[in-house]
């Protein structure tokens, strides 16, 4: 367990899955996601995860889904995934209060530092959906750069959520780790 700024950073358990589920909905999803930036509110109705993928995260022995706690209480999480070289970093979700008060961004920190500690990579990958401009501007603030390597929305799997529109698609972006 690691304390930096007044948060708590540890790995979730079996026990966080209905927080971490609630939390990943009110950053994204429904009316509570427009009280903070990151909402996806406009492009996708329906679900963001659920308790079966929230697990699955936790339960992979290559993956760490990184709880952030402030005061005892579950303010943020981010999914870090081992995949050779490079550490995927999803399910990045901030309560929608605490967003735009500069969390985030010691949050991203505290996840490359542990994803070069923990599996020596020397790079981090994300997908983002590549009209959500301002968020992808967020991350190059934050070093990552955008490929234009693009792959499909997954269309008809609700388990990604129902899509409001019809140009959904992912981009990588990267960041060199050192």
């Amino acid at each position: 367990m690691e304390t930096t700024a007044g948060l708590t950073f540890r790995d979730a358990t079996d026990a966080d899955v209905d927080t971490l589920v609630a939390l990943v909905e009110s950053a994204y999803r429904g009316d509570d996601s427009r009280a903070g930036w990151t909402t996806e509110a406009d492009l996708l109705e329906g679900q963001r995860t659920d308790q079966e993928g929230v697990l699955a995260v936790i339960k992979s022995p290559d993956s760490r889904l990184l709880t952030v706690e402030r005061d005892g209480r579950v303010v943020a999480c981010c999914q870090l995934e081992h995949r050779g070289t490079y550490a995927y970093f999803g399910m990045f979700a901030v309560s929608p209060a605490l967003q735009g008060g500069g969390l985030g961004k010691v949050i991203i920190a505290e996840a490359e530092r542990a994803a070069r500690e923990t599996w020596g990579v020397t790079e981090m990958h994300m997908t983002v959906i590549s009209v959500r401009e301002d968020l992808i501007a967020w991350y190059e603030r934050r070093g990552y750069r955008r490929t234009g390597q693009m792959t499909p929305f997954p269309y008809g799997d609700d388990r990604f959520g129902l899509p409001q529109r019809d140009d959904l698609q992912f981009e990588l972006l990267v960041k060199a780790l050192v």
